[in-house]
């Protein structure tokens, strides 16, 4: 029955282990590595933890392997190696357990004739890294442990929001009061110290390093916090609430009554100690008043309860609304629902062909191929890195320069955001310099990031802005038009609401692009990329009015007396 329930709980976990890599995938790094770690530094390699890892490792990874987006990785990248090699623990193990059993002799002659074929896998491994089959680490891994290396040398990933460094108050909105009350609980683990607080300190603090280099990683900090402030809370009321007479003392007899059984003949000796009222007594023993075990109750109480609460909020207003469908509110408390993106795929879905392709920044490529069933030529799948410099060179290049990008991707349309009518501060101009950071990667000779400041160094849109700037694709399209809108009384027309400034170039005039759509608060504009004509304009060289009636006059008629009067 325990064979049973051991193997039913190993499954378990790998399809848990399974599930948790469909919804992140550096889960599959975050439970193994450490698992790795505990195993080396610890001593709970027995056989029965092997024989379950073993199992658990092999059953998980066969499973986490069928999700699309995984794939080979776990036995084709470096991150995930550390869980192979394990295996070497294993094999020091086996071969304790063999030289038990065999003589030397045997022992030896097993020793020489398995080393070559060691030899041979490390080789191997080594070989299979250098032919590139097994990936060297990416460059999400060492942005890890270099937070500068990404924004130099890999920009898309600097690009993405969740890889930002997580703030202080990023921490406080997340875990709240959990933020004080978990170095409580990790001290309360190392205190008393085993081979199970180990992992759990060992978690924590791995988890509290990568958590503040990445946002993203918060959702792995976030059940080792839970854990250890539960133990916390849980050590702090066994203590004020736990029964006082279990941990009552056996009662010590009073030393007066040492003294008066010693001196009971003697009537007329110095004069005993007072015997200490019995109420006396119990104060002395007693350490804390019930006063102070209230007051600290209900503090503790009032936290959990303000925690439940903001809880509650957190998850009502920031994490459960569809990114999809904006909301704003009025001064009068009244709310407004833009519903922008869904009425621009909607009309994409509606309105143009089924084979039409749309490029666009990678941010909206899932949506746009979900919700508007269109080909994107780029994803949040972010895979590869020089198609998307390819759509990042044609936003910051000129008109033409794109039109020739994407004539040869075979472009139909083209997406924007643009939140200048709104003040929404998500737009691809707040943007656009990644876009040119991307470009600048792959392509170096034609787009400069320098190019794009002016000479203070300073990124502006109105009339100080580079030249560059303000006749590159991006800028023409988001602003297409604008320049003639006067949202309100008392700012020009042209004033950008999220950049609070009058754009520099107001008269765009648009040459190999169409404006096709745009939403009703301007916040998706769509444009239709205008084909190529059949046949080149002929060019007619000029030419004057008077060698064109000799050429087509008779001799007779300019031999005519009058003709230069014609």
């Amino acid at each position: 029955v325990m064979i049973l329930l051991s193997v039913s709980g190993v499954l378990t976990l790998s399809v848990s282990y399974s599930l948790s890599v469909q919804c992140l995938n550096p889960v599959c790094l975050w439970c193994l590595n450490p698992v790795c770690l505990l195993l080396s530094v610890s001593s709970v390699l027995t056989l029965s933890v092997s024989t379950a890892y073993s199992t658990f490792y092999i059953v998980g990874l066969v499973l986490s392997m069928q999700i699309p987006f995984v794939g080979f990785q776990p036995i084709r990248t470096s991150e995930h190696m550390a869980a192979v090699c394990l295996r070497l623990l294993q094999a020091y193990a086996f071969l304790q357990y063999l030289k038990d059993r065999l003589t030397r002799q045997e022992f030896q002659t097993l020793f020489f004739l398995g080393g070559p074929g060691c030899w041979g896998s490390l080789l191997t491994v080594i070989y299979l890294t250098y032919t590139g089959h097994i990936a060297p680490w990416s460059g999400r891994f060492y942005s890890l442990w270099d937070t500068g290396y990404a924004k130099i040398h890999i920009p898309i990933i600097a690009s993405v929001s969740e890889h930002q460094p997580t703030t202080w108050v990023s921490f406080f909105f997340d875990l709240h009061i959990l933020v004080c009350t978990f170095p409580a609980g990790l001290w309360f683990c190392i205190k008393n110290i085993n081979d199970e607080r180990v992992f759990v300190a060992l978690y924590a603090i791995s988890a509290v390093y990568f958590a503040g280099v990445m946002v993203r990683l918060m959702l792995t900090l976030t059940p080792v916090v839970c854990m250890l402030s539960a133990i916390a809370f849980s050590s702090v009321f066994e203590h004020y609430l736990g029964d006082d007479m279990k941990r009552e003392s056996p009662p010590i007899e009073d030393s007066s009554d040492e003294d008066d059984k010693r001196n009971s003949g003697n009537l007329y000796d110095k004069a005993g100690k007072v015997r200490k009222h019995v109420s006396e007594q119990e104060k002395t023993e007693e350490g804390l008043g019930p006063n102070i075990k209230s007051i600290v109750t209900m503090l503790m109480l009032m936290l959990l309860m303000m925690f439940a609460v903001h809880c509650t909020w957190v998850t009502s207003n920031a994490y459960s609304s569809p990114s999809v469908v904006l909301a704003s509110y009025n001064n009068d408390g009244s709310r407004n629902i833009l519903d922008d993106f869904r009425e621009a795929y909607y009309w994409l879905r509606q309105n143009t062909e089924e084979q039409a392709r749309v490029m666009s920044w990678w941010d909206y490529g899932y949506q746009i191929a979900g919700m508007a069933n269109r080909t994107t030529l780029v994803d949040n799948n972010t895979w590869n890195n020089s198609h998307i410099a390819l759509v990042g060179k044609a936003m910051s290049s000129n008109e033409s320069a794109a039109y020739e990008i994407m004539r040869s991707l075979d472009v139909d349309y083209v997406l924007i955001i643009f939140g200048g009518v709104i003040g929404y501060s998500g737009d691809d101009i707040n943007k656009f310099l990644w876009m040119v950071r991307i470009a600048e990667g792959e392509h170096p000779k034609e787009i400069r990031e320098s190019d794009y400041f002016t000479p203070q160094g300073e990124f502006r849109v109105d009339k100080a802005g580079s030249p560059i700037l303000l006749n590159c694709l991006m800028y023409k399209m988001s602003y297409y038009r604008f320049g003639e809108m006067q949202l309100d009384f008392r700012t020009p027309p042209g004033f950008d609401r999220t950049r609070n400034t009058e754009i520099g170039n107001k008269d765009i005039k648009l040459k190999h692009l169409e404006e096709a759509f745009t939403s009703e608060h301007w916040l998706v504009r769509i444009y239709k990329v205008k084909k190529e004509e059949n046949r080149d304009p002929l060019v007619h060289s000029p030419r004057s009015s008077s060698s064109s009636r000799q050429k087509y006059t008779s001799k007779k008629v300019q031999d005519h007396p009058h003709f230069s009067l014609l």
